[in-house]
């Protein structure tokens, strides 16, 4: 039964957990919900079950328990209102930049002017328009994911999965994409669920932080990051964001009581 109409979540996550062998279980039930436009990081040390939630959310995996709801519909399946940007890019690299983005419409049907226009539109976005021929091996860490960051966004989906997608880059391109990240998700008006091991990337970037304990993951805490929009790098010296961080680094047990 699905919940009751009114003013629904975009995203309601109700009781789910996995084991994926009765011996390891890696994700204890959790419940939370996300509002359209909302920003989410889920953080938690390695096997909290971070990235494994993120997969179910997105139909990539089915739970053990529960069930999740897109917009009061339940969903058990990949979904085209569902982008999601892992860490590795899984571009095609016989491809072009513009032919990467164009390629989930390609799988929808014909390609004609008008996806042409809205692929191109979304390369000038992600600051890509001048590379809209290159090849994936022609680009930068920071462009290559700025390139599946347009293809996730090129099918308009409500919901956007991000599973540690800078992970791999260094610090400086790291911070870059944040800002346009953040720049992005507001012009958008995206709704984010984003996992991260970084908890000062977390708070950067986030309406609200779920943290999650050790395995098999479960919610220890839901923490509202009230700093204003929008942002830039200064944040992140204030005495505000300093204690957001602490308190999640608390609840992790990074910080002594």
């Amino acid at each position: 039964m699905s919940p009751q109409s009114g003013s629904l979540p975009l995203l309601r996550v109700e009781r789910v957990s996995h084991d994926y062998t009765p011996a390891t279980p890696a994700l204890a039930p959790v419940t939370f919900d996300v509002a359209e436009g909302e920003f989410v990081c889920i953080v938690g040390t390695s096997g909290s079950g971070k990235s494994t939630l993120l997969r179910i959310i997105g139909g990539l995996l089915q739970p053990s328990t529960g069930v999740v709801w897109l917009d009061g519909a339940r969903a058990t399946e990949p979904h085209p209102q569902i982008g999601f940007v892992f860490q590795k890019t899984n571009l095609m690299p016989w491809r072009t930049a513009l032919d990467n983005v164009l390629l989930p419409l390609e799988l929808l049907g014909a390609i004609g002017p008008t996806q042409h226009s809205q692929a191109r539109a979304l390369l000038e976005l992600v600051g890509l328009a001048d590379f809209a021929d290159a090849y994936p091996a022609q680009l930068s860490g920071g462009m290559a994911q700025r390139l599946v960051l347009a293809r996730a966004l090129v099918r308009h989906p409500r919901l956007l999965l991000l599973d540690e997608p800078f992970g791999a880059l260094d610090a400086l391109t790291r911070e870059r994409l944040n800002l346009e990240l953040l720049r992005i998700q507001t012009g958008q008006r995206q709704t984010v669920v984003m996992v991260t091991h970084s908890i000062n990337e977390a708070v950067f970037l986030a309406d609200r932080v779920l943290v999650l304990g050790e395995q098999p993951g479960r919610i220890l805490a839901e923490i509202g990051v009230d700093l204003p929009r929008p942002r830039n790098l200064a944040v992140m010296g204030s005495e505000k964001f300093g204690a957001i961080a602490t308190e999640i680094r608390r609840h992790i047990g990074l910080v002594e009581e």
